[in-house]
């Protein structure tokens, strides 16, 4: 199956089971930060691909990941439902559809948000405040670190990409300066 298809159907069920327990933003961000450490270990990846590792000792690892990451029981159920149904690669796909399926039911568009070095947290809420004005949605913002912007920021909110990064600046200035 197709894994897009196979994310939003498991986004559906599981916004639907937070919704109704009222768990729905602690499950999305539990969901979130298990797909985090899925992707930044490859060797858990490889070991819960392995097909020569017996699917009660997978249990017990995903069982120790979930205590560590400190999971509830339904992001619990709902790894191990992954893992039994030999779907568990696709859990980033599942967790960033859930994320964006809430915040779409919450009112809620993200922005990614690119600096060069960390900001006081004043000029992000200003920042958020002038998206908002300027989407006239809710923005929650999702910072990052570039070092190779070299100053300034990138804004990314859906497919528009609002550049005052200096690199941006400079190449605006050469293409003004240099006729074609």
């Amino acid at each position: 199956m197709i894994p897009g298809v196979i994310a939003k159907r498991y986004a559906t069920a599981l916004l639907e089971l937070g919704s109704e327990s009222g768990q729905l933003d602690a499950l999305v961000d539990e969901l979130q930060r298990a797909a985090t450490a899925y992707e930044g270990s490859p060797e858990l990846r490889a070991a819960l691909a392995d097909p020569l590792i017996a699917i009660k000792a997978k249990q017990a690892i995903l069982g120790e990941v979930s205590d560590r990451l400190a999971l509830g029981p339904s992001a619990r159920n709902t790894l191990s439902l992954l893992l039994d149904r030999r779907r568990i690669r696709a859990l980033p796909a599942i967790a960033q559809r859930l994320r964006e399926m809430a915040d779409d039911k919450r009112g809620i568009i993200r922005a990614e948000v690119l600096t060069a070095m960390p900001l006081p947290e004043e000029y992000f809420t200003q920042l958020q405040q002038q998206l908002e004005r300027v989407t006239g949605r809710r923005v929650a913002l999702d910072r990052k670190l570039d070092p190779s912007l070299i100053c300034g920021v990138v804004a990314r909110v859906g497919d528009t990409v609002y550049d005052g990064s200096l690199i941006a600046r400079l190449r605006k200035m050469k293409e003004t300066m240099l006729p074609n």
